[in-house]
């Protein structure tokens, strides 16, 4: 089977009224259309795991960001592949995060982080990246 090695970010802000919320994307295509995952992509040859994290939100979501703290590493058999997640928080530098790939976004709390449909991957991180934003709320 054959190993796809990705990054995503676990993007993270601020709320007006103080409370800790994430950056999830809704996927338009592919077999998976419609579930959620947290942004990112393929690592190209060459590339560190950071620098094709920034590239890859840069592409899709028309926004810098700053890689920050590496979170874990989501191992997961999909049907067809091995995947291989990397996961960074990351905050937003500059950029509106424009929907160039993806259907929909939306920010979620630590209470509404599973109200949507996550990719069977993703799911993994979430109670970590639950504790991240209680943590961080403090």
């Amino acid at each position: 089977m054959k190993t796809i090695s990705v990054v995503a970010a676990v993007i993270i802000r601020t709320a007006s009224d103080g409370t800790k919320q994430v950056f999830a994307t809704q996927r338009g295509y592919g077999e998976y259309k419609d579930w959620w995952e947290f942004p990112g992509g393929k690592i190209e040859a060459g590339e560190s795991p950071e620098a094709a994290l920034a590239r890859e939100i840069r592409e899709e979501l028309a926004t810098e960001i700053s890689v920050g703290d590496y979170i874990d590493t989501i191992e997961y058999d999909y049907p067809a592949f091995h995947l291989s997640m990397r996961c960074y928080e990351c905050s937003i530098l500059s950029g509106k995060l424009e929907l160039l790939e993806h259907e929909n976004a939306k920010w979620l709390t630590c209470e509404s982080l599973r109200s949507v449909k996550w990719l069977p991957a993703d799911v993994i991180i979430l109670d970590k990246v639950a504790t991240f934003l209680r943590s961080k709320n403090s």
